[in-house]
């Protein structure tokens, strides 16, 4: 039987209500759900927030970095202890070996064993107008200055030494010093020629050997200049024949030995008008003796060579 029309009405506006009713809910629903989310999302930001300004300090716990005041102190006192330990161990260290080292002798000087050679004035080339006398001052000063510790009221105070023999005084605590007068050196001393040669074209080259603890050399040392040229060039020698007297070694270091005076060697080049405007090149060696002067990856070790050009 079907139904009458007012019925049929009826439910079609119960039917109405019902969905309107289920989709109000589903929205409140949603709505709801949102709202959740929002406040998890927000929620999670301020956990993260808070995270990481506890990884600097915590205010809850009290840790810095992690740790605590105790914590700190416990590694802190670690630290200062490891490390004073290692600076002991360093200190110690350095004390024991100090006491094994000689403040006057150095324990290795091996690659010292030879000496070299080095000349003034202390230049490698020698170029000079012998009639402009502000044009050899540079060289000549450099002279006066070095001879001045040799002159010879100076020297005077210094011990007369044997000649020939090493002055030997391992035991001496207070080292005597082995006169060299600068009279001794006589043309090239700046006494007779206050211009050491300079002004006449003849220049005057001062040879010392460098100072080696200890050194005590065989044979008869002396220094012998040759110039790289076709023909020999006259020179004369001061003391005579390049002489380096034995009674000068050996030398026994700065703090022992504080006043000592290194034995020299002038070389006057006896230059004439057909060597002027000529550079001419001079080598130095010392020979005679057990000292090396031909090394070829050390051109200093008992050598020492210039140049020297004169102009008028």
């Amino acid at each position: 039987m079907s139904s009458s029309p007012p019925e049929q009405n009826q439910e079609q506006t119960e039917e109405s209500n019902t969905g309107e009713k289920e989709e109000k809910n589903e929205q409140k629903e949603e709505k709801t759900k949102d709202e959740k989310e929002e406040k998890k999302q927000i929620k999670e930001e301020k956990k993260e927030e808070e995270s990481w300004q506890d990884c600097i300090y915590n205010r809850r716990t009290g840790e810095l970095l992690g740790r605590t005041a105790g914590s700190w102190g416990l590694i802190l006192l670690f630290y200062l202890v490891f490390y004073g330990f290692l600076a002991g161990m360093f200190t110690l260290t350095m004390w024991v070996m100090l006491l094994t080292l000689d403040e006057n002798v150095p324990s290795y000087q091996d690659r010292v064993a030879n000496p070299g050679l080095v000349i003034r004035p202390h230049a490698a080339e020698i170029s000079f107008n012998r009639s402009d006398p502000a044009n050899y001052n540079q060289y000549i000063q450099p002279l006066h200055d070095l001879l001045e510790h040799y002159n010879d009221s100076l020297q005077e105070r210094n011990d007369l030494c044997l000649v020939g023999e090493y002055t030997e005084q391992n035991d001496e605590l207070v080292k005597k010093v082995c006169q060299f007068k600068r009279s001794t050196l006589q043309q090239c001393s700046g006494l007779l020629d206050s211009s050491f040669g300079y002004a006449e074209g003849k220049p005057c080259i001062i040879v010392k050997m460098n100072r080696v603890i200890g050194l005590k050399p065989q044979g008869d040392p002396y220094i012998n200049c040759t110039a790289k040229r076709d023909s020999p060039l006259q020179m004369q020698y001061f003391p005579f024949e390049g002489h380096l007297d034995k009674m000068f070694f050996p030398y026994y270091g700065k703090n022992s030995h504080s006043e000592y005076v290194q034995p020299l060697v002038a070389v006057k080049l006896l230059l004439t008008k057909e060597d002027y405007n000529v550079e001419q090149t001079v080598e130095c060696k010392v020979e005679g003796s057990d000292l090396r002067n031909n090394d070829e990856r050390d051109k200093f070790l008992g050598r020492v060579t210039f140049r020297v050009r004169v102009s008028e």
